[in-house]
């Protein structure tokens, strides 16, 4: 710094206030100090900076499983919401792991970031005291745990589930699969997306059938090929399925079409998440976009809020992403 200071034929204190982007500072002083950063490649000392602001620039991203193809397009959406707020992310995966949940949140890791936005999994409405001793900024994703200490952002799981079925109902569907399901869940994504689901057919008078329900262990591609290859043996009869997230429709699609079912002819399919890939399958999905660059924006923005407030009692904020209904090929009228 006094080497760039001293091309440049300013002060240590300009130079740094160029550095750290601060207003006030005449163009032609500015460009002079970056000017000479460039001819001498200086770069900042970050870990310096950090010991002496008590900040990193870091904030953590807890997720269970960047093999899902929606916490990956997520993180991607946290990522480029920190960069504008010149913050980086460390991304860290919990697997769906009580223990692996708890050492993220409270080992010595923590000390290398301003901030944490943890995607809850494995925790649940039953410990969300354990976060009270958290000291370092948290935002909360996810369904697991709802009216906790801090700030909350989420989507709306059960209006989404609701307007997916109700967009087959309107196709003319009776016989709609809920295909996703986790046995016994209320809170989470699984089990409020089952009671948007019904919701909808209670509005149509259509009956709930416990037979058209297909429960799964995991939310991924195989897990969907295999409940829909159980439900096509038992013969039970069907014309629309609603998956609980864009992978299980994937697989589904898959075992559809091997055992001789048109899409959407025969059955009409919608997802749920809007993941990338849905758009380039054959046929292409129809699905529910939930708002993840809304809810990336807003927890990048809230977390930024609290990081900036240390010390400061900011009561505890809930905010639910908007979500549209994403039809394509899936679900043409036929």
């Amino acid at each position: 710094m006094h080497d760039v200071a001293r091309l440049a034929g300013v002060s240590i204190k300009t130079v740094s206030n160029v550095v750290n982007d601060y207003n006030h500072i005449r163009p032609e002083t500015r460009k002079r100090v970056l000017d000479a950063i460039e001819t001498l490649g200086y770069r900042p000392n970050l870990s310096a900076r950090g010991l002496r602001s008590g900040r990193t620039g870091v904030i953590s991203l807890i997720i269970p499983d960047l093999r899902n193809a929606y916490f990956a397009e997520l993180a991607d959406a946290v990522m480029r919401a920190a960069d504008t707020q010149n913050l980086s992310v460390i991304i860290e995966q919990s697997g769906d792991s009580r223990e692996r949940e708890l050492s993220l949140l409270t080992g010595p890791r923590r000390q290398m970031v301003d901030g944490i936005l943890y995607s809850v999994l494995a925790l649940g409405e039953d410990d969300a005291h354990l976060l009270d001793a958290i000291d370092t900024p948290m935002v909360l994703l996810g369904e697991r745990i709802f009216h906790g200490p801090t700030d909350h952002v989420t989507m709306r799981n059960t209006e989404g589930a609701r307007a997916a079925t109700e967009h087959l109902i309107s196709l003319g569907r009776t016989r709609i699969v809920a295909l996703g399901a986790h046995r016994g869940e209320v809170v989470g994504s699984a089990g409020l997306r089952l009671r948007g689901y019904r919701q909808a057919l209670d509005d149509a008078g259509l009956p709930y059938d416990e037979a058209l329900v297909g429960e799964v262990g995991g939310w991924y591609r195989k897990e969907g090929a295999d409940a829909m290859r159980r439900l096509v043996a038992s013969g039970v009869p069907f014309d629309g399925v609603v998956a609980f997230n864009d992978l299980i429709a994937l697989g589904a699609m898959r075992v559809m079409q091997e055992a001789g079912l048109s899409i959407p002819a025969d059955v009409a399919v919608i997802g749920f998440d809007d993941i990338d890939e849905t758009r380039y399958t054959l046929p292409s999905l129809s699905t529910i976009n939930p708002g993840r660059e809304e809810i990336a924006e807003v927890a990048v923005r809230l977390l930024m809020e609290r990081i900036a407030s240390p010390g400061v009692a900011i009561a505890p904020r809930e905010h639910l992403s908007a979500f549209t209904v994403v039809p394509r090929e899936s679900s043409a009228a036929v």
